[in-house]
């Protein structure tokens, strides 16, 4: 079961996954919370605004230097990461569905803050999740989030294999131009071994679906991903052509993508320049094709 820390009453609960899926995708005993700004999914729009963004727990980065003189950040709280935050909040308030790695749970380095729950609110999302993946008491709660204005029809919660424990993948059903579309949202591991492991598992997973969206931190080209890749069995496609994301002050590498279904249409894609992390979000927009 999941260790929360700080926790509030509002905060959604969701039982882990055990194992493979079973099934479609259903509510594991969710309380998301309520809000005013959730999408009439009778009326919901034919296009989706997508971002997804690794914030580093609100540490701005400006040098690879920085990871050492910096490193006590992703210890202790620091003023610094409060405004960041609220920076990002501004960012993702114009968004459908938000997907952030690398998120704090609510520890000491975060003033004992969700993140997420944070976000959730100052950008007003009424649904949010929070995937715990690393839990190390007050000291660090690290994991991904997610927020939408869409009401989901299901979600669940599944831990990835690796050499590593510690990763993690959020599948998310939800309507979407009179069909259903099932977003993922992951963070896969730095190891080539490890992330084919995941890749294998996330495409046994999906290999059912008809419209599906895989957005996240993926520590890997694009071409690594689709081509030899467990993911080929999907027909996914890059909803970008490898545009780079990292490091932000200097962005050289493409680790962060959006892949869709050949069922869906790419209107928009943006890396945008938000310094505020060591990566730069992603922003899409989709349409049914």
């Amino acid at each position: 079961m999941f260790s929360w820390s700080r926790r509030t009453d509002r905060a959604p609960v969701v039982d882990p996954v055990a194992g493979w899926p079973h099934g479609p995708l259903e509510l594991l005993d969710t309380e998301f919370m309520d809000g005013e700004s959730s999408v009439d999914t009778d009326q919901a729009s034919d296009s989706l605004r997508l971002l997804s963004f690794n914030i580093q727990v609100g540490i701005r980065t400006d040098a690879y230097r920085q990871y050492f003189t910096k490193g006590w950040k992703h210890v202790l709280p620091h003023g610094a990461r409060r405004r960041n935050l609220a920076e990002i909040a501004r960012l993702i308030s114009s968004y459908d569905l938000v997907g952030l790695q690398e998120i704090d749970g609510g520890s000491l380095r975060s003033g004992f803050i969700n993140q997420v729950e944070y976000l959730a609110e100052e950008a007003g999302f009424p649904y949010w999740y929070t995937q715990l993946n690393r839990d190390l008491g007050p000291i660090a709660q690290h994991g991904n989030g997610l927020l939408t204005r869409v009401q989901p029809e299901g979600l669940e919660d599944h831990k990835l294999p690796g050499a590593i424990p510690g990763r993690g993948a959020v599948f998310l059903r939800m309507p979407f131009a009179g069909n259903d579309l099932v977003v993922v949202m992951l963070h896969l591991s730095l190891g080539e071994r490890s992330r084919r492991r995941q890749l294998a598992y996330i495409a046994e997973c999906l290999a059912d679906e008809q419209n599906v969206v895989l957005m996240g931190d993926m520590n890997s080209s694009v071409s690594n991903l689709l081509e030899g890749s467990p993911l080929q069995e999907l027909s996914l496609v890059p909803a970008h052509a490898g545009t780079p994301t990292y490091p932000a002050w200097r962005p050289a590498l493409a680790l962060d993508h959006v892949l869709v279904s050949p069922s869906l249409e790419v209107r928009d894609f943006k890396v945008l320049n938000c310094r505020v992390s060591d990566h730069l979000p992603v922003s899409v927009e989709l349409a049914a094709a």
